[in-house]
């Protein structure tokens, strides 16, 4: 059996062009597998705020400064105010509390007339933007109308020198899951502005990790 020799310069030129190749494999099998992008506008006018559970809402009894105060809505989502015990906050609009609240003390009081003012913005859990994976700080936002990826960047920091920012996803849980890719990379070194897209109540962020 004849033995066979290989140049040691050529097995390396050959590993060479081996690993290129499934480098370059990767990075096709990579973008090949990658979501549509996000689109630049997702909010629509007709968003009112929901009370969620920390928010602080501010009740003024028109009339009655002993019964206008503020207070917190519970972890269960309830508050409790002068006359009115255990009544559901969570999940409703200001005005719509406002009424409720004025129904609750119509038997106490004639014609009472509430208004319901929002302070301490927290929002139900449904509602908040999730950063997680490689952000400075991974963390849970209130969301605010037209918030942008931009604005939410700036609000955990950045993203850590070991982000893949332009394989970033967004989750999004109001269109049932569906997902989409973002360029943060662009969007935060480069400062390529239409890398900004707008976010929505529940979006959950996932910046992963660079693999090189």
């Amino acid at each position: 059996m004849r033995n066979i020799n290989i140049c040691p310069h050529k097995a390396q030129g050959w590993l060479g062009r081996a690993m290129a190749m499934c480098m370059a494999a990767l990075l096709v099998a990579g973008c090949a597998s990658r979501y549509p992008a996000a689109p630049l506008s997702a909010m629509t006018d007709d968003y009112n705020y929901i009370i969620g559970p920390g928010d602080i809402v501010n009740i003024v009894v028109w009339r009655n400064p002993e019964l206008s105060m503020s207070v917190p809505v519970r972890p269960d989502g309830k508050i409790t105010t002068p006359l009115v015990e255990d009544l559901p906050a969570m999940g409703k609009d200001p005005s719509t509390l406002a009424r409720d609240i004025e129904k609750a003390l119509a038997k106490y009081i004639r014609d009472p007339v509430v208004t319901v003012v929002v302070t301490g913005f927290v929002g139900p859990y449904s509602q908040q933007i999730r950063v997680i994976g490689e952000a400075a700080k991974p963390q849970v936002l209130a969301y605010k109308q037209k918030m942008t990826l931009l604005d939410v960047m700036i609000a955990v920091g950045g993203m850590t020198e070991f982000a893949d920012g332009n394989h970033a996803t967004i989750l999004r849980a109001s269109e049932g899951n569906a997902q989409y890719s973002v360029r943060l990379t662009d969007l935060i070194k480069r400062g390529d502005v239409s890398a900004n897209v707008e976010m929505k109540p529940g979006d959950v962020l996932i910046i992963p990790q660079s693999w090189f």
